[in-house]
């Protein structure tokens, strides 16, 4: 499973319709569009990968339905952010007030939003570098807290709005609890579920 990136020229510029009938049209396959106007094509997951976004999402949910703070959203969803690109990540979740100022047809479509919150599974199939600088887009783009979840390495990225990226290298058998700190008051993951799926 591979990624490929498609340069479009300024030219032939897609307006968000076209944009969203692409994507339709072009399912099961995942495109994302970056705010340079390169078309990125993504394959589906694996088995491996695609039970750690499961998980990832399941636990990010349950949490959410006890606390009603927000929504869920899984790896399918694309956002667009502010910069103008398209936007799919693993996980994302966003505070219920800002969802419910969007209108229904933003919600329909690609929600012309960033999340507050996302997670990034690095999987086989994915360049950890451009995994890199897309979770740096999202900060600038105005996510709050953001993790990146390298099973291989191992190691998490956490990507906070104004501060350094914090790194944490760990051990598959000895992983670390992760807090969803005041974005996510009270959600707390734990690695080892997602590291042996």
């Amino acid at each position: 499973m591979e990624t490929f990136t498609l340069n479009l020229p300024p030219v032939v510029g897609l307006t968000d319709e076209q944009f969203y009938q692409l994507c339709i049209a072009n399912e099961p396959k995942r495109l994302e569009l970056s705010q340079e106007g390169k078309l990125i094509i993504m394959s589906p997951t694996g088995g491996e990968s695609g039970i750690r976004n499961a998980n990832l999402t399941t636990d990010l949910n349950l949490w959410n339905r006890q606390t009603k703070l927000g929504k869920v959203f899984d790896s399918s969803t694309e956002f667009k952010l502010p910069s103008g690109a398209y936007r799919c990540p693993d996980v994302a979740w966003i505070q219920l007030e800002r969802w419910q100022a969007l209108t229904q047809e933003q919600r329909v479509h690609f929600p012309p939003i960033c999340p507050d919150f996302i997670i990034e599974l690095h999987s086989e199939s994915d360049s950890l570098a451009k995994l890199r600088k897309k979770m740096i887009e999202y900060q600038n783009n105005g996510v709050s807290l953001a993790w990146l979840i390298d099973p291989q390495t191992p190691l998490v990225e956490i990507y906070r709005q104004g501060k350094a990226t914090e790194i944490l290298n760990f051990s598959v058998n000895n992983p670390p609890l992760l807090s969803g700190e005041e974005v996510l008051p009270g959600f707390v993951l734990d690695l080892a579920v997602i590291l042996n799926p």
